[in-house]
């Protein structure tokens, strides 16, 4: 009999294809396309920062020679891109009782049983890849441990900006706080373009800032205070930011659950920008995509000794970054 994952449907390309086509079950910053993909072919990748100087041009009497241009400071960076294998097996009994091989029905009976595996291969990946994201948009990209792979703000050279919102005092001017973090945000665009600020904070900071007394009276005047009267933790906006409840977490080594975002703290970051963020994604470690352009997610499957059932590989080799972490302001509540 033919052994039915010999089949072209059960590919490396059939699986890489078929497991970058399921849904992704937690993808907030998926969905928002804040860290666009950008495929590589090696490992490794470099970011060059290039300091522009803007200076102000005198007056010079006629004939006079003009000024000379002074060229901005290039500094190289290199980061190696994660590499982020998963395993798992289809075991005989999986497939029980299916066995006519060269059927048509059976091998898409079979195919849903590794659909089943993939789709739970890649909810793995997915928030891990989440979880990744969240650190590079933090400046601190951490591995599942809780050690940091990348401190972005030393690798730049610079000290994270953060704000003290202090919310259970009445006398706190909510307004001129968030007009600070707008000011601060746009003295660092440095040639960026932005279209507005977004804050991801915790359901202490949420309470706290929709419940202070200067949020309330200034939405009591607005539509009869409809905002006060309904769920407004997707996107609550105040004086040019907007606010937005973050309540995910993940399970870390150990079992350890991590808050991408304390409940008492909050991320804010520009949005509409040109080149802040951005995914590397290398390419899978088997022969067949050496030097390929790289795909977010790898799927192989194999026989298991005496084929006694089928072991499934999958992988992803992503790097989220932000080149601008100046651009990266924490706000903590008081």
């Amino acid at each position: 009999m033919q052994n039915i994952f010999e089949n072209p449907a059960f590919s490396m390309t059939a699986l890489t294809t078929a497991i970058n086509l399921l849904p992704n079950n937690y993808d907030r910053l998926e969905r928002m396309n804040l860290f666009p993909p950008k495929p590589q072919r090696f490992r490794s990748i470099t970011v060059e920062e290039k300091n522009g100087v803007l200076t102000l041009l005198p007056t010079m009497p006629v004939g006079s020679p003009g000024t000379v241009g002074v060229r901005g400071k290039r500094k190289v960076r290199s980061f190696t891109i994660p590499h982020i294998p998963h395993d798992d097996v289809i075991l005989p009994e999986e497939v029980q009782g299916i066995r006519a091989f060269g059927s048509e029905s059976e091998i898409q009976t079979v195919a849903g049983v590794m659909a089943e595996h993939l789709q739970t291969m890649r909810n793995k990946h997915a928030i891990t890849v989440e979880h990744l994201r969240f650190g590079a948009l933090k400046g601190q990209i951490l591995d599942a441990d809780g050690s940091t792979i990348y401190d972005l703000f030393d690798e730049f050279g610079i000290t994270q900006k953060v704000f003290t919102f202090t919310l259970s005092d009445p006398d706190f001017d909510v307004k001129k706080a968030c007009l600070d973090v707008t000011r601060y945000v746009e003295d660092n665009l440095e040639g960026e373009r932005m279209s507005g600020l977004l804050s991801f904070v915790g359901e202490d900071f949420y309470d706290a800032l929709t419940g202070h007394d200067q949020v309330l009276e200034a939405y009591n005047r607005w539509q009869d205070g409809q905002a006060l009267r309904s769920d407004m933790r997707s996107g609550f906006a105040f004086a040019g930011i907007t606010f937005e409840e973050h309540r995910g977490r993940a399970v870390g080594t150990g079992n350890s659950v991590r808050r991408f975002v304390g409940k008492g703290e909050g991320y804010t970051f520009p949005l509409g920008t040109m080149d802040t963020f951005a995914t590397y994604y290398a390419p899978a470690d088997f022969n067949e995509t050496a030097n390929t352009v790289a795909l977010p997610l790898y799927a192989k499957q194999e026989p298991r000794k005496f084929e006694r059932g089928t072991d499934l590989h999958t992988q992803a080799n992503p790097l989220p970054l932000c080149h601008r972490p100046a651009l990266l302001v924490k706000l903590e509540m008081a």
